[in-house]
């Protein structure tokens, strides 16, 4: 009977299967990453999650450790915001560091975390690049990346959105192939406060949060003068997340000087997947 060890946690609700993988403990059972990782998410039959990270060693400068970050369907992202913050906090329980503060290498660069309260931490994301706005159905929307692309609407009724049904057609429209964007639909409530549902690619269907989402979405509700920074996102899962930014040039396509997003990071419990996790 082959085992591994495994962190099932949660950011906001968007939750992930975290794995200590420096002994390479997943290449050794002898099947493909992709297809482990989409066997282990199947949520009835298996573990079941929105994504998987395995922490890894790495020899980069200043970083305490690396990252593969894969969406339940097997492909890789380069950043997940809720992950991030997971990862800081599952690397601090598992003794990988030692200090609250740490640096980590993603597919998007180099990540700074700080664990801020017992279950709360608080990232510094890569500069987001690409802001853009986008004609599409008559609507104007917004495109941004943080790490992964994220497309940005604006909506009267956030409640009455069919976010399956736009978020696919909008994820898999021609103007954004091959890679495809993640969609966000957001009501504006106040000059700090947002309500975002998100439509995430990877995962094909709305998720509960999503932190490069609402980190996305905060942006453009301050390039567009709809909000101040210090942004509260209101996700789906009733959490909230909170963005800081500093806004450099909204007319430039890299238009942020620095973007942090803080919440929580929740450890759901620890456990031993055995082999019919994923032989089934």
């Amino acid at each position: 009977m082959r085992k591994i060890e495994f962190f099932k946690m949660n950011g906001s609700g968007n939750d992930f299967i975290l794995i200590d993988n420096r002994e390479h403990v997943v290449e050794n059972i002898g099947l493909k990453t992709e297809e482990f990782v989409k066997r282990i998410c199947k949520r009835g039959l298996s573990i079941g999650a929105d994504g998987v990270i395995l922490i890894e060693n790495t020899d980069e400068p200043d970083c305490d450790f690396a990252w593969q970050f894969y969406n339940n369907d097997g492909s890789i992202a380069s950043m997940c915001g809720n992950g991030s913050r997971c990862a800081v906090r599952f690397a601090y329980l598992k003794g990988i560091i030692s200090d609250t503060k740490t640096t980590f290498l993603t597919g998007a660069g180099k990540i700074y975390g700080e664990i801020v309260g017992i279950n709360t931490v608080k990232v510094q994301l890569t500069k987001p690049t690409d802001y853009k706005t986008v004609e599409l159905d008559n609507q104007t929307m917004y495109f941004i990346n943080t790490g992964v692309p994220h497309l940005v609407i604006f909506v009267d009724d956030i409640e009455a959105v069919d976010v399956e049904k736009l978020g696919a057609k909008y994820r898999y429209h021609e103007i954004f192939a091959p890679a495809g964007t993640n969609v966000n639909f957001v009501k504006v409530l106040d000059d700090n406060t947002i309500a975002i549902r998100t439509y995430e690619r990877g995962v094909e269907a709305e998720t509960l949060a999503c932190g490069t989402g609402a980190t996305a979405s905060s942006l453009i509700s301050g390039l567009t003068n709809k909000a101040i920074s210090p942004v509260e996102v209101k996700t789906r899962s009733g959490k909230i997340l909170k963005v800081y930014f500093q806004i450099k040039d909204n007319k430039s396509s890299e238009p942020i000087d620095m973007v942090f997003l803080e919440g929580d990071s929740m450890l759901s419990f620890v456990g031993t997947m055995i082999d019919e996790a994923w032989d089934y």
